[in-house]
């Protein structure tokens, strides 16, 4: 009998939060720098979301995912700035209801949030100098001797040392950081998604990323090169999601990043 009644507590309780998915906020977590995948701006427009505090709109990848699941929920899309160290904490937390940041659904990042399916598939590329001696790289080995970084506590941090003889240089905090140390010589390059890396690149002329020989590039798995939404454990959220993002092509996601990517701002603002 008590086996029964803790199952029909559950089973009320799993009907109360999907009850709740069509009321409020959806409260979603990004760092509005990231573009394509997400960015700030001061004009509204038919694709942003507003963030939260007055602080503008958001538009880009995520934006665009994150505006159908709210519409599917029924729930009026909200977004919440956050830093990327803070995205984590903030939804364990509860002041955040998803993280939809082109967050990879890493074993390290699941130890302590739960994932959706994927909503994006990418690869992993080098953003190096245009005019430098890293531009015409195909493999690894091409960048040997060079100084690389990347983002502060990201998957692409830990992949530089399967370059050989490279001089792996400390974590920057930001993207934009990273495309000022370029730029100004500090550093050779920077690992980068290949979405990210085509947005920085046609924002900077002077840059260019390096188009790995299939099978010449970083060895990752699967879980770490793609783009999964962050829930908390236990979220009634995640079915909804899976859902929702089933029903968006391979070919659609495409072609919203296709068009996210046109419209990034070439100059931050």
């Amino acid at each position: 009998m008590r086996k029964l009644l803790a199952v029909l507590l559950s089973v009320l309780l799993m009907m109360t939060a999907v009850t709740a998915l069509g009321e409020g906020k959806l409260r979603v977590g990004m760092e509005c720098g990231y573009a394509p995948y997400n960015w700030q701006q001061t004009r509204e427009t038919e694709f942003t979301a507003a963030i939260a505090d007055g602080n503008g709109f958001a538009d880009g990848y995520d934006v665009q995912i994150a505006r159908r699941i709210a519409e599917a929920l029924d729930m009026e899309l909200e977004v919440v700035k956050t830093e990327w160290d803070g995205l984590i904490p903030s939804l364990n937390a509860g002041n955040i209801d998803l993280i939809i940041a082109g967050m990879s659904p890493t074993a390290e990042r699941k130890m302590t949030i739960d994932f959706t399916d994927y909503y994006y598939q990418s690869e992993l590329v080098v953003v190096v100098r245009a005019d430098g001696p890293y531009a015409g790289a195909k493999k690894l080995e091409d960048l040997s001797g060079a100084v690389i970084c990347a983002q502060l506590n990201t998957f692409h941090d830990t992949v530089i040392d399967q370059i050989p003889g490279v001089i792996h240089d400390m974590p920057r905090e930001t993207f934009p950081a990273m495309i000022v140390n370029l730029l100004a010589g500090s550093v050779d390059g920077y690992v980068a998604e290949r979405p990210g890396a085509e947005a920085d690149v046609m924002a900077n002329p002077g840059l260019t990323y390096v188009k790995f020989d299939e099978g010449m590039g970083f060895e990752a798995s699967e879980d770490d090169t793609a783009i999964s939404i962050g829930i908390a454990y236990g979220s009634p959220y995640k079915d909804a999601i899976n859902e929702v993002l089933a029903s968006i092509s391979e070919e659609e996601r495409v072609q919203i990043m296709l068009e996210a990517t046109s419209r990034q701002p070439l100059v931050a603002e």
